[in-house]
């Protein structure tokens, strides 16, 4: 089981710097997940130092570009959607070649719902990126109903996608429930956004601030750990990312579970000692 955070550079509760570096960070945990994708593809020259600086056996979950998941159209940003799938297979190419590529995040918008239109998009979604790790994330509550979650399962089972299990607020039409389910036994994907209902449904300018501000007591944290113990039965790479870090909760709360199911991890980078 794979325990990590979103980001490197937010968590001051993870190592005792002024500034958290990669290499750092990946001197504590195994995993990071990047959503800078999501707002632009990077130079294949910046990837190639992420994995130059860290161990072989990282870890890193990357999120799809907004334009792959519909937040935006291809068009308003490139000039075909052929480059934009061409400019991002190149540049993730150094984690794909290095092994260190954990899975690809698509992490659908609220009004992407269960849709003929939309299961065909994902469909086209998954030929397009035969060969890699494609995690689903859905965040409309349709794909869950009761009409259409058993045949959505079959469908994520039969494109090899990986659906995301999510942890966050239950509040009615803005929310999908956290369902331990495995779809590819090759990864479970578990993001854990906090259980904070008042700032999940904020829409004003800072919701930023608020939507994943939220401290997992240690019950919780126990129930969840014996969730994640199961579905590690069930997978061969379980990996758990904690996405509540508006308050800055989600090292410490990382750190907590990690102790809690006495994991260890081998290979990490060598932690920076100072001379005395």
């Amino acid at each position: 089981m794979l325990l990590g955070l979103t980001t490197w550079s937010e968590h001051q509760a993870l190592v005792a710097a002024k500034k958290v570096t990669l290499p750092l960070y990946a001197s504590k945990l195994p995993v990071v997940e990047l959503d800078t994708f999501f707002y632009g593809i990077k130079d294949r020259e910046v990837v190639q130092g992420w994995v130059d600086g860290t161990p072989a056996e990282f870890q890193f979950v990357i999120k799809a570009h907004q334009c792959m998941t519909l937040h935006k159209e291809w068009s308003e940003v490139y000039s075909s959607e052929k480059e934009m799938y061409q400019q991002y297979f190149e540049s993730i190419r150094p984690l794909v070649e290095s092994n260190k590529l954990a899975g690809i995040l698509c992490q659908f918008p609220p009004y992407f719902d269960c849709t003929k239109e939309n299961i065909i998009y994902l469909k086209r979604l998954g030929r397009i990126f035969t060969g890699l790790p494609v995690a689903i994330e859905f965040r409309h509550h349709s794909w869950y109903s009761n009409n259409y979650y058993p045949s959505m399962l079959s469908f994520m089972r039969e494109n090899y996608f990986h659906l995301t299990i999510v942890d966050e607020p239950q509040v009615p039409n803005y929310s999908v429930p956290f369902l331990p389910v495995v779809t590819n036994p090759e990864l479970v994907l578990v993001r854990l956004h906090g259980r904070n209902k008042v700032g999940w449904e904020d829409k004003t300018q800072d919701w930023r601030k608020v939507r994943t501000l939220y401290d997992y007591s240690d019950e919780e944290l126990v129930l969840l750990g014996k969730e994640l113990k199961i579905l590690e039965t069930k997978a061969q790479k379980v990996v758990v990312i904690f996405n509540n870090n508006s308050g800055g909760h989600a090292a410490k709360n990382c750190l907590r579970l990690k102790e809690m199911l006495d994991i260890t991890y081998d290979n990490l980078n060598p932690e920076q000692m100072g001379l005395f």
